[in-house]
């Protein structure tokens, strides 16, 4: 919170308020169909205290930012974010849904419309309360296994299928040391029994400290030929503010170094040649490259400048957007894999129809692309950030299988 000035937090205020009060005065009419005046009375108290509670908490958490001890400040607020959400957007879509209604009520006659409308207007407020509150206690955490075959026509010979898993954006300081929790997605990873475990960036919000007792939960992880890493976007401290730019480099090099201690090949800007039944493959992993205000530290040349000589290579980078603007037609790498979007942390999918409105941000947000003989996996995060749920976007493993066509 921190990051945003007191004109926007007091705007967002106003904005809660505002939503609020609408929400009352179609909320009054309502309960004009309750005839005991406690309940009503109760319901009314319950509202206001609940809305001058949120408004007071975020007030005093701007002010005190500062003053909050680094861990309890991204639980308070992760806490207030979903707090936010699961409040305003319900009755946003209340007042929009019941003032429709009202305004079309030509529709029913006067006396359906006094028992129609109020239970239309109610059900369009419950039912997206109820989504993000699944979203949040029950989704967040339900790790799903996403399977992908692809046949390429330069694919190593003597290579008979080689096995991928593809995490990203753990960001384990959201996890606030419930390393239960990450279990579960370790012993799913193992259960595949992968060749390499390829990890794409953000293993952190912002701080090395994030980190600490996180090594013992992924030293499980097992690849059969290998553990490789790039950074993210918030693996460099950007999003801080720092003593001096020593402490930045003293947290950005712990960062790093805890991926020795978890046996991870952290690539930075570089790659490693593996040789498997005579044959080999490429794997590049540059640092995060992204459009601006993302930083754009990656160097792709420098990165494959050893390896032009292979035919089959596989590129780790952070940011999607860096495969349409640098990687397709410039390059020959066949496979590009990439994180970042989280997916927004909201979607829908039905069947083979996937949407979510980061797709207005990110062309490729989530998903196999393919232009040409060149493919582009965008993972959807196993961790979160911010907004404390998932809705209809699932924490992501990826199980990706490579063969000659």
């Amino acid at each position: 919170m921190r990051s945003y000035p007191l004109h926007t937090i007091l705007l967002l205020c106003f904005v809660i308020l505002v939503v609020d009060i609408l929400a009352f005065y179609w909320l009054l009419s309502i309960t004009n169909l309750i005839s005991i005046q406690s309940i009503k009375i109760i319901i009314y108290s319950a509202f206001w205290l609940f809305t001058i509670g949120l408004i007071a908490a975020i007030i005093i958490l701007k002010m005190r930012v500062d003053k909050i001890h680094l861990y309890k400040k991204q639980v308070y607020i992760s806490s207030l974010y979903g707090l936010v959400v699961s409040s305003l957007v319900p009755k946003l879509i209340f007042v929009v849904i019941i003032s429709i209604l009202n305004f079309t009520n030509y529709a029913f006659s006067e006396k359906e419309s006094l028992i129609v409308i109020p239970i239309l207007g109610l059900f369009s407020g419950f039912l997206p309360f109820f989504i993000i509150i699944y979203g949040i206690f029950r989704t967040l955490y339900r790790f799903k296994v996403h399977r992908i075959h692809i046949k390429f026509k330069d694919f190593p010979k003597n290579i008979k299928d080689l096995k991928i898993v593809h995490i990203s954006d753990l960001h384990l300081g959201s996890f606030s040391f419930r390393y239960h929790i990450l279990d579960r997605a370790i012993r799913r990873i193992n259960s595949l029994k992968p060749d390499f475990i390829f990890f794409t960036g953000d293993l952190v919000n912002n701080y090395a400290w994030e980190l600490m007792g996180w090594s013992k939960v992924l030293q499980k992880l097992k690849a059969e030929k290998g553990k490789y890493a790039v950074l993210g976007n918030h693996d460099y401290g950007d999003y801080s503010k720092w003593k001096s730019l020593k402490a930045k480099q003293v947290n950005h090099e712990s960062i790093k170094y805890f991926f020795k201690k978890i046996n991870f090949k952290l690539l930075l800007n570089e790659a490693e040649i593996i040789s498997i039944n005579n044959d080999k493959i490429a794997i590049i992993g540059v640092e995060n490259w992204g459009i601006p205000p993302f930083k754009q530290y990656g160097n792709l040349e420098e990165a494959i400048k050893n390896v032009k000589n292979i035919p089959f290579k596989i590129l780790l980078s952070h940011d999607p957007t860096h495969w349409n603007l640098e990687v397709l037609k410039q390059t020959n790498i066949a496979l590009t894999l990439s994180g970042h979007t989280h997916g927004m942390q909201a979607g829908i999918r039905i069947k083979n129809l996937e949407w979510s409105p980061i797709k207005f941000k990110y062309k490729h947000w989530g998903g196999l692309y393919k232009q040409n003989q060149q493919y582009l996996y965008v993972n959807r995060g196993l961790g979160w950030l911010g907004f404390p749920g998932r809705l209809g976007m699932r924490p992501e493993i990826t199980f990706i299988k490579l063969e000659n066509e």
